[in-house]
């Protein structure tokens, strides 16, 4: 009782600090490029922060950037604004079509297109400022990240997720196939074990009863 205590105290220990140290993992992937006309689409933006920095202050605007001209220099235009933990629309083509669409801890700070129009292909900027909080200085950093957006009328073939769903099917083929093969061997087996016993039992019936091992006689006073 006492041995299997203490495993017990050890593995809760060991959980405790596996819990303690673990962190959602955070990994920057580049956002989708191509949008369908009339479906929604998500402009993903990732900021990863790290262990120290989670208790920064987080601001994120969002930027469309028209095409310049040789002649006229158009500024960024603000579409959307992520601050003191809410968002907000900006005034524009936009509006009633964008929603915050980023993780509780900020690291994902994306936004998602409702109903994506011809229009909405361009040049979108993800600009994120964090200011840290340490204890005796509070430093800040800005991010920027950009996203060239393509609206098609239909999606276009992606050849790498149709030769995904081919060896999907070749593997649950394969696996089905392996699958009966196991069980006619176990079928097999088994048979073949019932038989073996059953030879013995008929084998043991068919010897002489005076060839057949007698029992111990009974020990009398």
């Amino acid at each position: 009782m006492i041995t299997r205590a203490k495993v017990q105290l050890h593995t809760l220990l060991l959980l405790i600090i596996v819990v303690h140290f673990s962190q959602p993992v955070c990994v920057d992937v580049p956002s989708e490029t191509e949008a369908v006309l009339g479906k929604p689409m998500k402009l993903t933006c990732i900021s990863c922060m790290k262990r120290e920095e989670v208790s920064a202050r987080t601001r994120v605007d969002w930027y469309y950037l028209p095409k310049q001209d040789q002649n006229i220099i158009q500024d960024p235009i603000p579409i959307f604004v992520y601050k003191d933990g809410h968002p907000e629309e900006t005034e524009g083509p936009w509006l009633g079509r964008l929603v915050w669409n980023g993780s509780q801890d900020l690291q994902d700070v994306s936004i998602r297109i409702r109903n994506v129009t011809f229009n909405d292909s361009g040049t979108y900027e993800c600009q994120v400022f964090r200011k840290f909080e340490f204890d005796y200085f509070t430093p800040s950093v800005t991010e920027t990240k950009v996203i060239e957006l393509t609206v098609k009328e239909k999606a276009s073939e992606d050849p790498a997720a149709l030769y995904s769903e081919i060896m999907m099917y070749v593997l649950l083929v394969f696996l089905t196939f392996w699958l009966l093969v196991e069980m006619v061997y176990c079928y097999r087996k088994i048979s073949k074990s019932d038989e073996q016993v059953q030879d013995t039992a008929t084998n043991y019936l068919a010897i002489p009863s005076e060839h057949k091992d007698n029992p111990a006689a009974p020990v009398t006073e």
